[in-house]
């Protein structure tokens, strides 16, 4: 089933006509020259790095260089900072504040609800399934003329499943708006990514992150992809430089590091598979939920005691008990070896205190 998905229709109207911030930057695109242009200190920075200069608004090489990782074009690809910023652009470039509304599917990111919050958008939620999938008829039975997006965390966070593919293919053929799935730990799993379809979809969008399975959550790099009319106008309403220059100098650095990547992520995969057996021979644990992820949705029977607890060992895990449809569960990152034993260890030592109690 074909979806005649028009961009403009759900853009506000404003974004179509806004003349965007020219930076230096944009109105010449070489790297030598005396540059005269920007009001930048001439004598260089107050460290040895060459950080006086402003770095390229729209990160060209970084762009030439990911391509073809991704299997995608350049005029795809919008970098951002942090996954969060394109989450927050697609909603300032699609809604209108007290107005239009967004579909989210908990339990779910939480940044999906803030960055529809702050921009006074009306959030519409609709539960996935007991299995943790997408209700689809419920979705679209809560489509309104007034909703732009709809979001899909696939592999899902917190729960760590992906979303059936059939699934989304429903809601890109039957919303006109945008169908935006997260896929922040897709290098976890082996299905493929959506990437693949963006040709096929004109509504779909795809979020991917350096963070997770990259090992570059400190530089605050997010990657978008979508249709190129869609990356022109996320370019158009961008901060001019919303990449440092820092940061994109690392990442270049990084993109040839992708088979040190892979070995990360092998190596996640398996101490998860190790961690997974150890939670589940514990007494304490009713369940552990598979997980397409870098991380355990693990169900406790004290799951609140044993979150206090483990903080007082300074182990940190996420306490998702209160989350829609979590109940009772606590999130637990994959760690190393050492460290996935240590929570190992003091779960032990949480029974054994409580059972001598």
């Amino acid at each position: 089933m074909s979806n005649t998905f028009d961009l403009h229709k759900i853009l506000r109207p404003h974004i179509l006509t806004l003349a965007p911030y020219s930076s230096a930057r944009d109105e010449y695109t070489g790297h030598t020259g005396i540059f005269l242009d920007a009001n930048e200190n001439p004598y260089g920075s107050v460290t040895y790095a060459d950080y006086n200069r402003y770095p390229d608004p729209h990160q060209a090489a970084i762009k030439d260089k990911l391509a073809p990782i991704k299997d995608v074009t350049v005029d795809r690809i919008f970098l951002g900072n942090g996954s969060d910023e394109p989450i927050d652009l697609l909603t300032r470039a699609t809604c209108t504040p007290g107005t239009d509304r967004v579909i989210i599917m908990p339990p779910t990111y939480g940044m999906y609800e803030v960055s529809a919050s702050i921009h006074d958008v009306i959030v519409d939620k609709v539960s996935l399934t007991a299995d943790y999938q997408i209700n689809v008829e419920a979705v679209l039975e809560v489509v309104t003329p007034q909703t732009k997006l709809i979001w899909v965390c696939s592999p899902n966070n917190p729960t760590g499943n992906v979303m059936q593919p059939e699934a989304i293919e429903a809601l890109l053929n039957n919303f006109h708006g945008l169908v935006v799935v997260d896929e922040a730990y897709i290098d976890f799993t082996t299905v493929p990514s959506w990437t693949e379809h963006l040709a096929q979809y004109p509504n779909l969008v795809v979020l991917q992150t350096f963070s997770k399975a990259w090992g570059l959550a400190g530089l605050r790099i997010g990657m978008c992809f979508a249709s190129p009319e869609l990356i022109r106008i996320l370019n158009k309403i961008k901060p001019p430089y919303n990449i440092s220059l820092p940061a994109q100098r690392e990442l270049m650095q990084g993109l040839n590091e992708s088979g040190k990547k892979d070995e990360m992520v092998a190596d996640i995969l398996k101490e998860k598979a190790v961690l997974c057996n150890m939670l589940a021979d514990l007494s304490l644990v009713i369940k552990v939920y598979p997980s397409d992820a870098n991380f355990l949705l693990v169900q406790f029977d004290e799951a609140k005691a044993i979150m206090d607890y483990l903080i007082s060992e300074a182990i940190i895990v996420r306490d998702r008990s209160r989350v829609h449809l979590c109940d009772g569960c606590l999130r637990i990152t994959v760690g190393t070896q050492e460290e996935n034993e240590a929570v190992i260890e003091s779960l032990k030592k949480y029974k054994s205190k409580n059972v001598t109690a």
